[in-house]
């Protein structure tokens, strides 16, 4: 009865892990890449498509094209984006080197991080209120009853209240993961 519902709320944790994993923690992941777009032949093109993505180290990412003609459009994808890091090209490859994380800018990470959990809360919450909806319309209909109806408010509410602890959980060690390092 309320797979449908818990599908959606389990989505949602999942869009919020993907989100966290964009938002770097002073470490080179190559996760940080995902959303920058290139043009590559008038078409907008994910890094990892074009390009092979490595970390030498952990303060580092090397991008090396698989065609060197898109090198250009590489860096200048990565000078726009909001990564906020000067790519520096040596004519084959194109290297991000990532400093350390000051105390400000971990307090930004944690605002972002704390931004992305509170979506995740109101669209956990839109589901519920979504799902009521459609009971109610049930009960008018006579299709169940006032006390099916409680119960499945209280189970709503129960299902919604696990997955918004699912996600201060996952905001909770991403936070965590800002200052460990």
């Amino acid at each position: 009865m309320y797979t449908e519902y818990e599908h959606k709320m389990t989505k949602t944790v999942e869009v919020l892990r993907t989100q966290l994993t964009s938002v770097r923690a002073g470490r080179a992941n190559a996760s940080v890449l995902d959303h920058i777009r290139v043009e590559y032949y008038g078409t907008p093109t994910p890094i990892n498509q074009i390009a092979s993505v490595s970390t030498p180290d952990p303060r580092s990412l090397v991008i090396q094209p698989w065609d060197a003609s898109s090198l250009k459009g590489i860096e200048k994808a990565i000078q726009t984006s909001d990564l906020g890091i000067n790519p520096s090209n040596d004519g084959r490859v194109i290297r991000l080197l990532f400093p350390q994380l000051t105390e400000e800018r971990r307090k930004e990470l944690v605002r972002q991080v704390s931004k992305y959990a509170e979506e995740s809360k109101i669209a956990i919450r839109n589901i519920r209120r979504d799902a009521m909806e459609v009971f109610k319309t049930q009960k008018k209909k006579s299709e169940i009853t006032e006390d099916d109806l409680k119960n499945i408010e209280k189970d709503l509410q129960k299902l919604t209240d696990d997955y918004i602890r699912e996600v201060d959980k996952v905001a909770e060690n991403k936070e965590k993961e800002l200052y460990e390092i």
